[in-house]
Order: structure tokens, then sequence, then C-alpha cells
């Protein structure tokens, strides 16, 4: 088991790579992302995901696993136009979450699918809610489409604010939690 640490930009494409991985099968990926080219289409969207992150939060890696943080107000992507071509004709599946301006964001953690059940994603969680309560978060939200990770962030002090279903679609669950903030 490795380490997580804060990535620097040579791990953003690794990262990418894993998150593609780990989240092949999840049910909002499948919803909002075409079969067509699906596992090259993944990778891209987490590319520049983890690429905003790294610009306008943070993104931390271990060898099985990473996750995306935004900060408050971070700006909307840069590459916008790519990510729609990503998504093709799925774009109009993307809908919004909660939107809490003062939040930080979890955009994303996954763990590589053969390292799961061994408390990484746990591991994952506990550094990036450390890392936003050092930077002085307040709230911080994230969506699921995934029971087994309500649990996991219920273990960690989120709950449940929202629930979105669509009749074609997973639910998606959009969960919150109040930090104090760290001693720096």
């Amino acid at each position: 088991m490795t380490s997580v640490r804060y990535a620097d930009a040579s791990d953003l494409a690794g990262a990418a790579q894993l998150l593609a991985v780990a989240f092949r099968d999840y049910p909002w990926t499948r919803y909002v992302v075409p079969e067509e080219d699906y596992d090259e289409r993944l990778r891209g969207l987490y590319a520049h995901y983890l690429g905003h992150a790294h610009r306008h939060g943070f993104v931390a890696a271990a060898d099985d696993g990473a996750v995306a943080v935004l900060a408050p107000r971070a700006p909307e992507p840069a590459a916008v136009d790519e990510i729609i071509a990503l998504h093709g004709d799925r774009v109009d599946r993307l809908g919004g979450g909660m939107v809490c301006d003062d939040a930080w964001t979890i955009e994303a953690i996954g763990v590589h699918p053969l390292s799961r059940g061994h408390g990484r994603g746990s591991e994952l969680l506990a550094f990036a809610l450390d890392g936003m309560a050092r930077r002085g978060a307040g709230k911080i939200v994230l969506d699921t489409s995934d029971p087994r990770n309500v649990r996991l962030y219920e273990r960690h002090g989120f709950r449940i604010v929202a629930e979105r279903t669509t009749p074609s679609g997973p639910p998606v669950w959009t969960m919150l939690s109040e930090l104090v903030p760290a001693e720096r």
C-alpha cells in the first residue's frame, strides 16, 4: 500500500488513466459518456477535470487511487468545448448538482478495482478532508451514484442533502459535510 501525496503536474496523466479504470463501470459515467470510444473519452474527461482541480484546488494521488478537489468559487474549466465534445450526444444528461458558492467540492475520488475493499477510499478521503481543513474549508459537497459510496461518505461526516433521479439514469445523491478548520 502506498501513501497518498499531493500530486504535481507530472502525476496527472497517470491519475487520469487510473480514474478512467476506477470509473469504467460506474453508473453515472456509463450514463453520461457515450459507448463509442468510451475508455478514451473517460480518460480525456478525467485529464481535463484533474488539470482543472490541480489549478483551482488540489489533486491527491497514490499508486492505486486519486482524488480531485475544487476550491470554492473555482471558475468553469477552460476546455468546456472539449468536455462537451467528449460527452457527445449525452451532454444533455449532465445535471447540475447542488450549487454552494462557499463549499469545496470533491469532484472525483477513485480507487483501482484491484485495491478496493482495503480502506483505500477512506484513506484518500481522509487525506482530502485534511487538506481542505488545512485550507480553511467549512463546507464540502460531493455527488455520488453508488449507494456503497453513500455509506463511506456518511462514515466521514457527510449527509445526504438532495437526491436526483431520472427515468433512464442512476440516482445521484448530493452530500454535504461541514468541517471545523484545522489549526495551522
